[in-house]
């Protein structure tokens, strides 16, 4: 029996997936397409699925412009956003491990305070960078796209190395030859 989507009646997009697994020969990258599905009807609040916010708990989190605009490429707005999300205050209780401020993002990892949960500090960080940045360049509006996505680190990650990762970001967007050369990124393991 088909139903009027077109689908046999009783099976889930799930089995047609499966289906369209199967029929490609590919097994395992269709494995990895059906855990990686989001339904993009959700939107925003897809990201905001599942989360949880636990104090002592390091996290990755992205934050990306409106519509991924590179504002960040004008060198003076870059300096005043590098040197707002440097301010030891504005993170509170929460400690900012690395940093790396691309045109059109930020990576950071975040140890989390007890002063406040994990979307209120994001809120909080994004709109004080916003109202530096919209002084800088005399305008109003929003500078950053409404969520943000974040990865709660497990014990077993090395946070050394996941800073590596998120300092070479320039490095492997093009931006810069070397990671010493991009100058928008800080982490607490240099000297000085």
């Amino acid at each position: 029996m088909v139903a009027s989507n077109g689908r046999r009646a009783g099976k889930s997009r799930r089995d047609s997936s499966r289906r369209r697994r199967r029929s490609d020969g590919n097994r395992d990258s269709g494995i990895l397409e059906e855990t990686m599905k989001i339904d993009s009807s959700f939107g925003h609040r897809a990201l905001r699925r599942h989360r949880h916010s636990i104090e002592g708990t390091t996290y990755l989190l992205t934050a990306v412009t409106i519509d991924r605009r590179p504002i960040f490429n004008d060198w003076d707005t870059a300096v005043a956003a590098a040197a707002t999300l440097a301010d030891p205050g504005l993170w509170r209780d929460s400690k900012l491990l690395c940093w790396v401020l691309m045109p059109d993002h930020l990576h950071a990892l975040v140890t989390l305070g007890d002063s406040e949960p994990l979307a209120k500090l994001m809120k909080r960080v994004k709109s004080v960078v916003a109202q530096v940045v919209n002084r800088q360049l005399n305008r109003n509006g929003s500078l950053w796209a409404p969520a943000f996505h974040d990865r709660a680190l497990r014990h077993e990650d090395d946070l050394v190395d996941m800073a590596r990762y998120i300092i070479a970001n320039p490095v492997r967007a093009g931006l810069s030859p070397r990671v010493g050369m991009y100058p928008f990124w800080d982490a607490i393991w240099l000297p000085g």
